[in-house]
């Protein structure tokens, strides 16, 4: 196993996964063929040993923001969209435990009937052991953003990297999809990142990486492979690093 292990830069690592990106081709809720390639991506990974935690964000079922601006609690919004991510949680559990994988839902919000209640030291332990650990309901408060529990998630459990899938292949200068001559970044810094507002993660998901030194590999996740090649620390998609 420690030959197998080798070849991988990172050990242990936190995946975030945005909820829009399980929409698919659909305009909301959960496309099925989604789970299905993030399992065929992870699988290969998690059998060489590397430890892997998820976060899911809510976006495809529920936006709590959205409604807030159409005149809903901002509160009462967050803990519905909270909701959402468990949804999508026990759906990549199910899909994760069909291929094979071992798997555990970890929610900050306790639902003791279908969840696990989020305990540190207990999420550490089950990725020791070998299981893959979905943490689900954010940070369990709400005016946080799920990047924000990625971020919070990842420095707890000591992960090497945070990984970011998105729908575009790193981080651009601009919208790629809306400006043709977008720059792409293969290596920026935190301060670059806040300071020329990069969208990205939100500011305190990027703060909080950069006070606790916590790298952040955008990509991909369509790209078949991708996924293996991050973890080996090759050149794919943009780093977020601190400065020399």
């Amino acid at each position: 196993m420690e030959e197998i292990l080798s070849e991988y830069k990172y050990k242990r690592v936190l995946l975030k996964l945005s909820g829009e990106a399980l929409m698919g081709e659909q305009n909301f809720g959960i496309d099925p063929s989604v789970p299905e390639q993030l399992a065929k991506e992870i699988k290969p990974v998690w059998e060489s040993g590397v430890q892997i935690a998820v976060v899911v964000g809510g976006g495809n079922i529920f936006r709590g923001v959205s409604q807030a601006a159409a005149g809903m609690d901002r509160a009462q919004g967050d803990n519905m969209g909270m909701l959402a991510t468990v949804i999508n949680a026990l759906s990549l559990q199910d899909c994760f435990e069909r291929n094979g994988m071992y798997c555990r839902v970890m929610s900050a919000i306790t639902m003791s009937q279908i969840a696990e209640p989020y305990i540190r030291r207990r999420a550490i332990r089950h990725l020791e052991k070998g299981r893959i650990v979905i943490f689900a309901a954010g940070t369990g408060n709400p005016y946080f953003t799920t990047d924000t529990a990625a971020a919070l998630r990842a420095c707890e459990i000591g992960a090497e990297a945070l990984m970011k899938a998105t729908k575009v292949d790193g981080i651009y200068d601009c919208d790629p999809v809306t400006n043709s001559h977008a720059v792409k970044y293969d290596v920026v810094t935190y301060k670059d990142v806040l300071t020329k507002e990069l969208k990205v993660m939100d500011a305190a998901a990027i703060a909080l990486c950069r006070d606790n030194k916590m790298p952040i590999v955008v990509f991909d996740m369509a790209t078949t492979g991708v996924f293996h090649d991050a973890i080996c620390g090759k050149e794919v998609g943009t780093t977020v690093i601190e400065e020399d």
